[in-house]
């Protein structure tokens, strides 16, 4: 990786830990779909977001690992792991992505997710794009829940400004 590198980073949102710290199937998913980002050359680096919630270790240390284990190597992954939600994983990230001057980024999550995720990334005056997880692998009930939970959670963040 080298400074003059242009090509995105890749920002992973994070999810649940399981309890025995296991990731769930959704963080395990948004994992994978960063790796294979890095994998494939599309981005220059890895941010796993997330802290600790009810069961550790924190959601972006998963990551990590389910990147190194996906064959990511550390030089390539970073971590932000102190935010309990979207909004927070995109404002404490910025810091970690200034550090690797990205003027781009390839937020990773669910597509369900995307859109209130790129809108807090907008706002905090990150040029982002989405990068959807494949959904083949989903269960549908987690997939329609979340969707579901996400139409308002969109409406409200647009409409108070959060993340401003």
């Amino acid at each position: 990786m080298t400074e003059w590198d242009e090509r995105p980073v890749a920002l992973v949102l994070g999810a649940a830990v399981w309890p025995g710290g296991v990731p769930s199937p959704v963080l395990a998913r948004r994992a994978r779909a960063g790796a294979a980002l890095w994998l494939s050359g599309r981005v220059r680096a890895v941010v796993g977001c997330g802290g600790e919630g009810a069961h550790g270790p924190s959601e972006a240390e998963l990551i990590a690992r389910l990147c190194l284990k996906a064959g990511v190597p550390e030089t390539a992954l970073r971590l932000e792991d102190r935010s309990t939600n979207t909004r927070e994983n995109i404002a404490f990230a910025r810091p970690v992505l200034e550090e690797l001057s990205a003027s781009r980024v390839l937020v990773v999550s669910d597509g369900w997710h995307l859109p209130r995720a790129l809108l807090l990334a907008r706002r905090q005056g990150i040029a982002a794009k989405g990068a959807p997880v494949p959904i083949k692998e989903a269960r549908p009930g987690p997939q329609l829940k979340g969707a579901l939970r996400e139409v308002p959670a969109f409406v409200w963040t647009w409409a108070s400004g959060e993340g401003r």
